[in-house]
């Protein structure tokens, strides 16, 4: 038997999650991005995501502000409405993935002072190859999002 409309959807957005939440992410946090992600409206408000995600409002208002933070959603203004609205940021994956960026360097600059730290030997040779690693993804990163988006902007839409 084929699932398929409002099932099919809800059941791939759900799987997405499990698969954000694989890779580390908070439960809700996943849900609440799948909901952005499989949703046709333009914005979504915690009332918006609890009924879709079949849970208490107050319950969104933690993943939304760790989405938020993220910088995968942004709170617009919406005219008439005494809510707080959210929407999918239009560069959602590039925009985290610059902010990972931060991360990595973070990362960078602690590996960097444990090379300095030690002498030669095993330690220093793993602390190398691994700041040497974290350097390669910081020079690439800016060329792979730039050929994303020169890619993007080539291929016809469906």
């Amino acid at each position: 038997m084929t699932v398929t409309g409002e099932t099919a959807r809800r059941e791939a957005a759900e799987q997405l999650a499990l698969s954000l939440v694989g890779a580390g992410m908070q439960r809700m946090g996943a849900r609440a991005i799948a909901a952005f992600l499989f949703t046709d409206e333009e914005t979504l408000t915690a009332g918006d995501l609890a009924q879709e995600l079949g849970v208490s409002a107050g319950s969104v208002s933690g993943a939304v502000k760790m989405v938020a933070q993220m910088g995968l959603i942004e709170r617009i203004y919406v005219a008439g409405s005494r809510r707080e609205h959210f929407r999918m940021r239009d560069n959602a994956w590039t925009t985290l993935y610059s902010r990972q960026h931060t991360v990595v360097n973070d990362v960078l600059e602690a590996v960097e002072k444990g090379v300095d730290a030690v002498g030669p030997g095993r330690a220093h040779d793993r602390l190398e190859y691994m700041r040497d690693f974290y350097t390669f993804l910081i020079n690439e990163a800016p060329v792979l999002v730039e050929r994303f988006e020169q890619q993007r902007r080539a291929e016809p839409r469906s």
